[in-house]
């Protein structure tokens, strides 16, 4: 078997970033899968489950209702090896192109006070784990030390 794109990344040179994963012809337009990275693959620890599953559920709802990336908007979830997340948008974007909504996404999840959107039993099937303050905490760093200042090395996959 071939390895899928995903496998085929140098993950001892990835850093945190946003990075186009893939563009795929659906119909009569494009998806972009964006690889969120948040943390450097086998150096750092990974995110537990626990915030991995608040952020998911904030970013979901987040992505979904907003004005303008809201219809655009197929999927938000975290990777398998709990390194990041994946975004699909419907459309041709470039990482540079989502940069604006990446900060005002994590800038969402760093300030959400109150209950977690969806985090009851009867609209989740683990509704029990969740760490807000450790999602706010990622958030906050990934807007930090990542989107504040990014440059190209950290928008295109390394060789």
């Amino acid at each position: 078997m071939e390895k899928i794109t995903s496998f085929t990344i140098n993950h001892e040179k990835l850093e945190p970033g946003v990075y186009v994963s893939r563009k795929d012809p659906v119909g009569g337009t494009l998806v972009t899968t964006f690889d969120l990275r948040f943390t450097s693959p086998n150096e750092e620890p990974v995110m537990n489950t626990a915030e991995v599953h608040a952020i998911e559920h904030l970013a979901a709802t987040f992505l979904r209702n907003h004005p303008d990336f809201g219809p655009k908007t197929l999927y938000f979830g975290p990777m398998g090896c709990r390194t990041g997340f994946y975004l699909l948008l419907i459309g041709d974007y470039s990482s540079w192109d989502i940069l604006p909504l990446m900060k005002e996404l994590w800038t969402f999840v760093r300030d959400f006070e109150g209950a977690i959107p969806g985090a009851a039993p009867r609209d989740c099937g683990n509704y029990l784990d969740m760490n807000l303050p450790m999602a706010k905490y990622l958030a906050a760093r990934y807007l930090r030390e990542v989107l504040e200042n990014i440059g190209e090395e950290r928008l295109v996959y390394p060789e």
